[in-house]
């Protein structure tokens, strides 16, 4: 399986963005999950969604503002971000995984993650 995103742009702050994955190619998911990283910064978790359930996760930092969902039949998760930040730049990736999570914190690790798309910037303008 491989994942593109797409979707990332420039965008004044309070503004929205729906980012998109794409899986192609042989495709097995237990959870889809999107992580970000800032320029100088480790990776970090944004949300998750249970492929087979549809229940979501999100970091503390975008609860509220960020919407995780996906669409099973197209192989496809979105990312909807409102009420963007300029803290909110970073490049966005989107992730699979494959096997049940090895524990409930596990879907915010990126080792947890087998399968990673290329990435799309979003930079946010203050």
């Amino acid at each position: 399986v491989q994942l593109q995103a797409s979707g990332g742009g420039l965008v004044q702050a309070g503004g929205s963005l729906t980012l998109s994955c794409i899986a192609s190619g042989p495709f097995s998911s237990y959870g889809m999950g999107w992580f970000r990283q800032a320029p100088g910064k480790e990776r970090v978790f944004v949300a998750a969604v249970m492929w087979s359930s549809g229940i979501t996760y999100y970091a503390d930092s975008v609860k509220g503002r960020f919407t995780i969902s996906r669409d099973n039949a197209k192989k496809m998760v979105y990312l909807r971000m409102d009420s963007l930040r300029p803290e909110d730049t970073a490049v966005y990736y989107c992730a699979n995984r494959m096997r049940p999570w090895t524990s409930g914190l596990a879907k915010r690790l990126v080792s947890e993650y087998q399968v990673w798309g290329q990435g799309t910037l979003v930079t946010v303008s203050s």
